[in-house]
């Protein structure tokens, strides 16, 4: 039975964060044979912060998109929740745990997937890793074979498990980590870039995997990922963060709105395309003879259409914002003036 706690009808947060700061001390020295041998017996020590006062809720259920570019703290924030780095001020708090305190009832709620790392033993079929993590968490036999089909019928991966890992290619593996670390119907996942390094085509199939998982089995989820169309696909709201500081929270329509202030129009018509004439509306993207794509001013979108459905023989018109990867862009660069 899940049990979801409400307060005057209200969710409460399954993840508090609140004033998470996270210092790493590292040693740094100069090249060269002399400095070398001085560093035996005096490193210089830096302290570098890579997260810093932070602070978020997330509700039972969401499924919150965290991103920033390398070095921004996002995996640093994830390791803090999931309880593999102990923060060095402020507080964290996932489903009334505190994560640094690793009881064993918290980590058999969580899991936490890095595309980079795995946890299959690479000799073995990954079946072998699946009955491992059973007995480990403790899974009747009855709710494992249930949770095992269902699994493997929504990740296409029937015969995978009975494959040595070292015979599965990256997207095979993929399946497989997903449905260890899944065993257990934990009530938190943390994906950490889940699908980097993975084609176009198996992008997708982890994307409406993880949708499934978000939407049957009410699992809140905290995904990073450098791949926008995962953002833009999966999460309705994000959280951007560079240099270890939260820049934005909030829904991706609200975050367009707030830092770009143009929209894109294409337009295609049988007629040659007058492009001295449409430089005046905005500026060009993209042309060819027949087809043109505008920057414009946002508020003036509605017009500039408007007259070139009038001043051309028009067989098709789109307007739209522009892509995500432009917007986080301009996030960056703004911040960083």
């Amino acid at each position: 039975m899940r049990i979801t706690l409400v307060y005057y009808g209200i969710k409460m947060p399954i993840i508090t964060v609140s004033h998470l700061t996270k210092q790493f001390q590292v040693y740094k020295r100069k090249s060269g044979a002399a400095e070398a041998l001085i560093s035996l017996f005096h490193r210089q020590k830096i302290n570098i912060l890579a997260v810093n006062d932070v602070s978020f809720t997330v509700k039972e259920g969401e499924l919150v998109g965290f991103i920033g570019p390398n070095g921004a703290g996002k995996t640093t924030t994830m390791k803090c929740l999931a309880g593999l780095l102990y923060p060095s001020e402020g507080t964290v708090s996932v489903m009334g745990f505190r994560p640094s305190d690793r009881k064993t009832d918290y980590l058999k709620k969580i899991s936490l997937i890095m595309g980079q790392r795995n946890q299959l033993w690479w000799d073995l079929p990954a079946k072998e890793t699946f009955i491992l993590n059973k007995e480990i968490y403790g899974i009747s036999d009855e709710k494992y074979n249930a949770m095992l089909k269902q699994l493997m019928t929504l990740l296409d991966a029937k015969d995978l498990p009975d494959i040595p890992v070292r015979q599965l290619s990256l997207g095979q593996r993929m399946k497989m980590e997903l449905i260890a670390s899944l065993l257990h119907k934990p009530k938190m996942l943390f994906l950490d870039e889940p699908t980097i390094g993975l084609d176009v085509v198996m992008q997708k199939r982890m994307r409406d995997f993880i949708k499934s998982i978000n939407k049957e089995f009410h699992t809140t989820i905290l995904l990073t990922s450098h791949y926008m169309s995962d953002v833009k696909e999966l999460c309705k709201r994000v959280i951007v963060i560079n240099r270890g500081t939260i820049l934005f929270d909030g829904s991706l329509d609200v975050l367009i709105k707030k830092y770009v202030n143009h929209k894109l129009i294409t337009v295609e018509t049988t007629s040659k395309i007058n492009e001295k004439e449409l430089k005046k509306l905005g500026t060009v993207i993209s042309k060819n003879p027949h087809q043109i794509t505008l920057s414009v001013p946002r508020s003036k979108s509605n017009s500039t259409a408007l007259y070139l459905l009038k001043a051309y023989p028009v067989n098709d018109l789109t307007i739209k914002d522009p892509e995500i990867e432009d917007v986080i862009r301009i996030v960056f660069t703004q911040q960083m003036i």
